[in-house]
């Protein structure tokens, strides 16, 4: 028996409190109590944040909106003031909950299956090879208009990941290789990136591209809210379903296969899972930084390490901070517009080196 597998037998029976490696757990009342409060404070969240802009709204005036467009009665509003609420704050409020949600647990997942307390969403290069596509379609009109930029990034960001897939299996498997080849391909297709840009765009196509790679929710529809959201729903129900395989990762792969896991099919399936949920987010909103790599570590200190408690409460954290986020950057230079991107950094760069010297401190 390795010395992981005899780690993960003493500690198997031991209390919560006596192992090193694995925080206290929360009861069940207490597991309830986030999980219901963090609900109401994403509903009221949603319904606060839209209220917030030129056009003078409130929560009231939201909830008769969409209580009416859901079919639950009539509004009293103008047309102007229903179409602001529902066609142009709505969907952006509701992207923007749902891509913190899908970063935060694609977070959680590559820090646990990884084993690395920095690991990210784009840790895979999803973002790099999102970008290269978004901007194949924008600047090099790959395509012929009939391809949007969604599109178009959705499409890089599966290549990119196919590239890791491919060079993480010829180079063993195992998680180092596989970060080793994320980095690869983040360089990789950066750099193609960058040589699209300054060889092929105007100066107007390169502030609109830019603008979408450091992250934007600005012109959103319902298409975008509908498709992010059930990728989320998928993929949410995918990581609850392998929660107590990914509670064994923290001993270690010999760990986790002395306890029955299949390691190597766990890790394609989580791995995919989270490609594909970060693909759709960043092609629909762009490289949302930071959000996947803090918040895990937020919801972790509230609920400890079981990832049946923690994926939930890291998916409604997520939500209500990039709903602010957002909130944030599209008001606070009013009428210019700030990349969400940048105000995930401004914030979670600080939060940032917390984890770092808290990673230092236990190590």
């Amino acid at each position: 028996m390795s010395t992981d597998s005899r780690t993960a037998a003493k500690t198997a029976d031991a209390p919560p409190a006596a192992r090193p490696d694995v925080p206290a757990r929360v009861g069940a009342p207490v597991t309830v109590l986030l999980w219901g409060g963090g609900l109401l404070l994403l509903l009221a969240s949603v319904a606060v944040a839209v209220t917030i802009g030129p056009a003078r709204i409130s929560v009231p005036d939201v909830w008769s909106t969409v209580a009416a467009h859901l079919g639950f009665g009539a509004s009293d509003l103008s047309p102007i003031r229903d179409g602001i609420i529902w066609n142009l704050r709505m969907p952006r409020t509701l992207l923007a909950a749902v891509c913190g949600a899908g970063l935060a647990v694609s977070g959680t997942v590559m820090q646990s299956l990884l084993r690395n307390p920095l690991a990210d969403p784009f840790v895979l290069g999803v973002s790099s090879g999102a970008s290269t596509g978004a901007v194949v379609v924008v600047v090099l009109g790959v395509g012929g208009g009939a391809v949007s930029l969604s599109a178009g990034a959705f499409v890089g960001a599966l290549l990119s990941f196919a590239l890791v897939l491919l060079l993480s299996h010829t180079l063993g498997g195992s998680t180092d290789r596989v970060v080793l080849s994320g980095v690869a391909a983040m360089q990789l297709f950066s750099a193609l990136t960058s040589f699209v840009v300054m060889t092929s765009a105007d100066a107007e196509q390169t502030r609109g591209v830019l603008f979408w790679l450091l992250g934007s929710l600005s012109g959103v529809g319902w298409s975008e809210v509908a498709l992010c959201s059930a990728v989320l729903a998928v993929c949410l129900v995918v990581c609850l379903a392998h929660a107590r395989t990914l509670d064994a990762f923290a001993f270690g792969q010999d760990a986790a296969a002395a306890l029955g896991v299949n390691v190597a099919r766990t890790r394609i399936v989580l791995l995919c899972t989270t490609a594909l949920l970060t693909a759709a987010l960043v092609s629909a909103a762009g490289a949302i930084g930071f959000v996947g790599l803090v918040l895990p570590h937020a919801a972790r200190a509230l609920t400890g390490s079981g990832h049946r408690r923690l994926l939930p409460v890291t998916a409604l954290a997520g939500a209500v901070f990039l709903v602010w986020v957002d909130t944030l950057a599209r008001t606070v230079l009013d009428p210019q517009e700030v990349p969400v991107g940048v105000v995930t950094a401004l914030i979670g760069v600080p939060a940032f080196v917390l984890v770092l010297y808290r990673t230092r401190s236990t190590s």
